[in-house]
């Protein structure tokens, strides 16, 4: 099972961009978005609907801002909308689908670069989504947590990161979260497969920063220990370009 995960940054611009043709030829079983940036019914689902993906939204209130969502060419049992907390699910944050044995969760983690009030609202946001998962876990225990974390969880995972003190994704409190969910029981599924540096899924706009490849690494699938052993492949397409990030992948038998 092919499972890939994508910040579109604006899903209807994606698809002027043929991501619907990228889609036909990637092929992954599942799907998982963010950034629609887009309420349901400006999706044009049907595109997706013609390639065998049964299609789930979750937009925020605010329109033409977060959003997320999850296409699978496999029927889930039960789609889940949110994390259970009004506060959170009016940005259209979190979105799962069940399936025998496994969920996936397609997320976008907020951002924290635009000042205190909304680095706090990230704050908060990641202490309550840690302990969500830590309950999810005892009714799911094998999840796949797809999405945009907005935070690199190491100094290999940013260009120069000596630069980057202070700065919003790359702070210590937001790394050291970042840590201790992996060690509540969750794998960081492309650093099982690649430890190599420079290894990138999101440039900023400015100053030709992809073409220079200053990227930063805040796209993952994090997976459930228990899944470790059906992992079976892991990988980061920085050639795909439909946003300011990049598709990543993860196969899981």
């Amino acid at each position: 099972m092919k499972i890939i995960s994508y910040n579109l940054n604006g899903i209807r611009a994606a698809i002027s961009k043929d991501l619907v043709g990228w889609l036909k030829a990637e092929d992954p079983d599942i799907l998982c978005i963010q950034e629609t940036k887009a309420q349901p019914e400006q999706i044009e689902s049907h595109l997706f609907e013609e390639l065998g993906y049964h299609c789930y939204w979750h937009s925020a209130v605010k329109k033409g801002y977060s959003g997320v969502g999850i296409l699978t060419k496999i029927k889930p049992n039960n789609i889940y909308i949110g994390v259970d907390n009004s506060e959170f699910d009016v940005e259209g944050r979190a979105i799962r689908a069940d399936f025998d044995g496994f969920s996936v969760m397609s997320t976008y983690h907020p951002s924290g670069t635009t000042g205190t009030v909304r680095q706090d609202y990230k704050m908060s946001w990641l202490n309550y989504f840690h302990d969500y998962i830590q309950k999810l876990k005892e009714e799911i225990p094998n999840l796949i947590i797809a999405g945009d974390y907005n935070i690199c969880h190491k100094p290999i995972d940013i260009n120069k990161p000596e630069n980057k003190k202070g700065v919003s994704g790359f702070l210590p409190e937001e790394r050291e979260w970042v840590s201790g969910f992996i060690a509540s029981g969750f794998i960081d599924s492309f650093r099982v497969f690649d430890q190599s540096a420079e290894k990138y899924s999101w440039w900023s706009y400015r100053a030709g920063s992809r073409g220079k490849n200053l990227g930063w690494r805040i796209d993952y699938h994090m997976v459930s220990e228990s899944l470790r052993e059906k992992l079976k492949g892991a990988s980061i397409l920085t050639d795909v370009v439909h946003s300011d990030h990049c598709p990543v992948v993860v196969e899981i038998d």
